[in-house]
Parts: C-alpha cells; sequence; structure tokens
C-alpha cells in the first residue's frame, strides 16, 4: 500500500513537471514585442504582467534617457515571481516582488544595449523560474 502511494506520489509529480516545462517552452516561443511611446509628461509607461513562468510582454524597447514606470504585477495565483533587472552599467537596478496589485517601478537608462530582466524565484529542488522560461529582454535604444 505504501509502495502505491509512492508510484502515486511520483508519476504526480512527473506529470507536473513535464506540464510545467510544456507551459516554460509555450511561453518562450510566444515572443511579443512592445515598443514603449513616450507619453505627454515625458515618461515611457509599460504595463507588464508575470505568471505562469512568463513575462508579458517578453521584450520591451525603450528610449535611452528617457524616464520609465513599468506597470508591473503578477497573475492571480500563489506562486510568487519577482522582477530582477540588474545592468549597473545603465544605472538599472530592479528587483521587486510582484504581487496581483499594479506595482510601479521606475528607471531612466543611461545606456543604449540589450539587457536582461527574468524572475529570480525558486523552490527549494526545482528548475528556478528563469530557467523555467521566465525571463524576457530589456532593449534601450537611442
Amino acid at each position: 500500500m505504501v509502495h502505491d502511494a509512492t508510484k502515486l506520489l511520483f508519476l504526480t509529480c512527473c506529470l507536473g513537471l513535464s506540464v510545467a516545462a510544456s507551459a516554460a517552452a509555450f511561453a518562450q516561443d510566444q515572443k511579443e514585442v512592445y515598443v514603449a511611446k513616450t507619453d505627454p509628461d515625458g515618461v515611457q509607461r509599460v504595463r507588464l504582467e508575470g505568471g505562469g513562468y512568463f513575462f508579458k510582454p517578453n521584450h520591451i524597447v525603450i528610449k535611452v534617457n528617457v524616464p520609465v514606470e513599468l506597470l508591473a504585477s503578477r497573475e492571480a495565483g500563489f506562486v510568487p515571481h519577482n522582477l530582477v533587472i540588474k545592468a549597473p552599467e545603465a544605472g538599472i537596478s530592479v528587483d521587486e516582488d510582484l504581487a496581483a496589485e499594479i506595482k510601479k517601478i521606475a528607471f531612466t537608462a543611461t545606456a543604449i544595449g540589450k539587457y536582461p530582466f527574468y524572475c529570480g524565484k525558486k523552490l527549494l529542488f526545482f528548475a528556478s523560474h528563469r530557467e523555467r522560461g521566465m525571463e524576457g529582454l530589456l532593449e534601450v535604444v537611442p
């Protein structure tokens, strides 16, 4: 009886990992480029949602030396996610937990380039959210 319960638990875990891997692969294939527009107040605003091992959009294009306001949140659910952008050469340092409510994250990129953003969360012995496909690209243009 215990042996059968162990098998069932093992199969359930394998199925869950397989579904999660498929979802991550699907999310990675869904590249969505968002080119930020500058609002009349001089700020580039971008709506960003994270969840289920994805960011939407996962490719954001902004202008250098123009203030940015990310309006970031995560989809409803119990899995925690965050947003990490480490680009000190461009004056960007973001490490914010995401919630269902929109959070404003402000910065101004000071250097042209391509900078990864990702979720830095990881559950014990499992692959990190980034390894499961929860990453994107912040592209700073002239």
